[in-house]
């Protein structure tokens, strides 16, 4: 089968690895290199790497609605996305079957950022969802559904690995089962529809005045990219690890209750032993490492956000 392939993250390369071994991928759409770190490199996307890595042919518009010509000219059987991160014109959804792998189980979390809002919201299971592509967001008929269990220890990188892997699987299912002539599907339960929109910059800070647990579910939502942090004196402290303290001792949110060998901070109904963190411009590094010399936490300081 003939397939145009739009993606970017490593969720989308996995599946787009499926496709190849299995399919002929002709032209691959993904979005512009990006500009990363400090040095503000650009940077291919993970999909771009792969395609190239294959000889298909990249294309990397802007805006999709306004560069899509050239995509109907290509000798095509289907289309299928996977976390592309944007709409698909109508014109191209009318050219050739469309459908889309999505990494909830729908009508919940249509968006860009699923996973890493059924981590936060401390989900016991989430899945991947096979669906025809329709012009509004994440709204087309329902192929096929497959479940998933998110682990205790899960982030957003190990669960994001799990959930591209079953939806190579799921989605092979059914191009070796109906090729171009997909059922219709059923339709979504517009009474259960939920969000979960890209996230924004604000989106990545850890809030003091949040519970342990949904502390601790934030933050492993954002690892290993782009990682959360905590404001402290107007400094973005990079998060990495941390878990639920066993100290008994109260004090005012955002206290630091200890700094000495531990870093333990006040939540609202409990505290927190930060682990692994990065200040600015810095490494990362253990806590231990951490605390000898530095001088942004103080006992007894109140974090104030």
């Amino acid at each position: 089968m003939k397939i145009v392939f739009m993606g970017t993250p490593l969720f989308a390369q996995v599946i787009l690895k499926a496709l190849i071994q299995q399919h002929d991928v002709i032209a691959v759409i993904t979005q512009p290199d990006q500009l990363v770190g400090r040095k503000k490199m650009l940077t291919p996307s993970p999909v771009k790497l792969l395609a190239l890595e294959n000889n298909i042919p990249v294309f990397q518009p802007v805006k999709l609605s306004q560069a899509y010509e050239d995509i109907l000219t290509l000798e095509s059987d289907i289309y299928i996305t996977a976390a592309y991160g944007q709409f698909v014109p109508s014109a191209m959804l009318k050219h050739r079957p469309s459908i889309n792998v999505h990494g909830s189980l729908l009508p919940a979390y249509r968006g860009g950022a699923p996973i890493q809002y059924a981590i936060k919201d401390g989900q016991a299971e989430t899945g991947v969802t096979i669906m025809h592509m329709v012009k509004r967001m994440d709204a087309g008929n329902i192929i096929c559904q497959h479940t998933l269990p998110i682990a205790l220890e899960d982030t957003y990188t190990s669960l994001s690995q799990k959930m591209s892997e079953l939806g190579s699987k799921a989605l092979l299912e059914v191009l070796d089962t109906y090729g171009t002539q997909l059922p219709e599907g059923s339709a979504q339960d517009e009474t259960k529809v939920s969000f979960a929109y890209t996230l924004k910059r604000e989106d990545e800070r850890l809030s003091l005045q949040d519970t342990v647990q949904a502390f601790l579910n934030k933050m492993k939502s954002l690892l290993e990219e782009p990682v959360g942090h905590i404001n402290v004196n107007g400094q973005p402290i990079k998060v990495y690890d941390a878990k639920k303290s066993d100290i008994i001792k109260t004090a005012a949110i955002g206290t630091v209750i200890r700094c000495h060998k531990q870093l333990t901070i006040q939540l609202i109904d409990g505290a927190v032993d930060i682990l692994v963190l990065q200040a600015p411009g810095k490494k990362k590094l253990n806590i231990k490492d951490f605390l000898n010399g530095q001088k942004i936490f103080t006992e007894g300081m109140i974090i104030k956000e």
